[in-house]
């Protein structure tokens, strides 16, 4: 893995041209993950739920594409699912409304993860249909084709309810509901696993505007981690997009961490910046910079396809690496950069022994899977030995890490900064 620094750091647009998405499938806008799903009585890791199919149709001369499988919530389960591995898959819990023309292709595809999947047919209606377009700088516009269904809290099985992380794509109004009827179900529940879950959130984009900024910043102090991308939270303050070395866009982040995230103001804002890659920013000013695992010149640029999905993937293993400390990729990140006095100086400042910083990585690096082609990545296993698109997550995931390991000791200022 090439070493980084800031200074160097940009990525051609992956895509050009205009993208023209027509998707197909369930859209619930909710998500969720635990430890096992065998039976009711096991808890979850991460349960997740909104899963699209799409035909692509792009710009000419490009061919179109159809029958992809995608949406936020598939993509938020293959970025879980990736972190958790096998041995762990069945903890990554969502809920597929299959519709009478759900393809059987897709539904193996979706059972090849090997998650714990809960599928719920209706041969009454059609599968959630709609449109997603792409413009300048990633710019994503969505509107829907057929009526689509939600997946309400009251939903989720006990053993959902009992899960340790909850992702969730929706509006303010709506994640405040969920947290609060979730919180409230676990309350009333006749079960002794009352502690509270990690709640993140991806703020519906359309919603990202100055009138709605009052019920974004209520909505933070609710939840754990709070995620817009770099256009989205320019966009919630009137501004054209947000910029790291803006002193504009940086009073945005001191706004949002006075006003608070999380109950205790312990939560972090994850602005997710594409091929920039991630900047992240908790109580006290902390700030943390983690560059895209696909880099102009290396050997990987060429691997980037289409940045669609990589985001909800990046949140749905940002969930689940928050609870993957004491697993392998924990144990991974740990062994690489032990020796690094810049990376325990990062860990102790975040606490929570670096949790925070470490599913970060695991993020970033199941992020990199998901651009390498249109639709999600290929999963296959020889002799027990797991692969999505031909290489292992753990493999990655050491690849990664070695190089930042070498990038924090030649640019540390890059990487962990205060705001002033």
């Amino acid at each position: 893995m090439a070493e980084w620094s800031k200074a160097q750091h940009s990525n051609p647009n992956p895509s050009t041209g205009e993208i023209i998405y027509s998707f197909v499938g369930l859209r619930l806008r909710y998500a969720v993950s635990s430890d096992a799903m065998s039976d009711e009585s096991n808890t979850v890791d991460k349960p997740e739920a909104d899963v699209d199919f799409y035909d692509i149709e792009f710009k000419p001369p490009t061919p179109s594409v159809y029958g992809i499988i995608g949406g936020a919530g598939s993509f938020a389960v293959v970025g879980a699912r990736m972190v958790a591995g096998n041995d762990h898959g069945k903890a990554v819990s969502w809920i597929v409304d299959a519709g009478s023309d759900f393809p059987p292709d897709m539904m193996d595809t979706i059972l090849s993860w090997n998650t714990g999947c809960v599928i719920r047919e209706d041969k009454c209606r059609l599968t959630t249909r709609a449109w997603n377009g792409y413009g300048e700088n990633e710019k994503r516009d969505f509107k829907y084709l057929t009526p689509k269904l939600r997946l309400e809290p009251y939903m989720l099985s006990n053993a959902q309810l009992f899960s340790k992380t909850f992702h969730m794509v929706c509006s303010s109004e709506r994640c405040i509901h969920i947290v609060q009827e979730i919180l409230r179900r676990r309350g009333s529940a006749s079960s002794d696993k009352s502690a509270r879950p990690i709640f993140v959130w991806e703020p519906v984009p359309d919603l990202c505007t100055p009138e709605e900024q009052e019920k974004f910043l209520a909505a933070c102090r609710v939840v754990d981690l709070v995620s817009p991308n770099e256009l989205e939270l320019g966009m919630m303050f009137g501004r054209p997009g947000w910029h790291e070395t803006d002193m504009g866009d940086r009073k945005l982040v001191q706004k949002i961490l006075e006003s608070g995230i999380g109950p205790e103001n312990k939560g972090a804002l994850v602005i997710r910046a594409g091929k920039d890659g991630s900047y992240s920013y908790s109580k006290g000013q902390k700030g943390l910079w983690l560059p895209a695992y696909h880099q102009s010149g290396s050997d990987q640029v060429s691997k980037v396809v289409d940045p669609t999905g990589a985001g909800n993937s990046f949140l749905g293993a940002l969930a689940q690496g928050m609870i993957s400390n004491d697993r392998e990729p924990g144990q991974i990140i740990d062994d690489t950069l032990a020796k690094s006095d810049n990376w325990n100086k990062i860990k102790n400042k975040w606490g929570n022994a670096g949790q925070i910083p470490q599913a970060l990585i695991c993020a970033t690096v199941a992020a990199g899977f998901v651009v390498e082609q249109i639709g999600v990545p290929t999963i296959a296993t020889t002799n027990g030995y797991e692969t999505w698109n031909g290489t292992g997550f753990n493999e990655r995931l050491r690849n990664y890490t070695q190089g930042l390991c070498q990038t924090l000791e030649r640019f540390p200022q890059d990487h962990d900064w205060v705001i002033v």
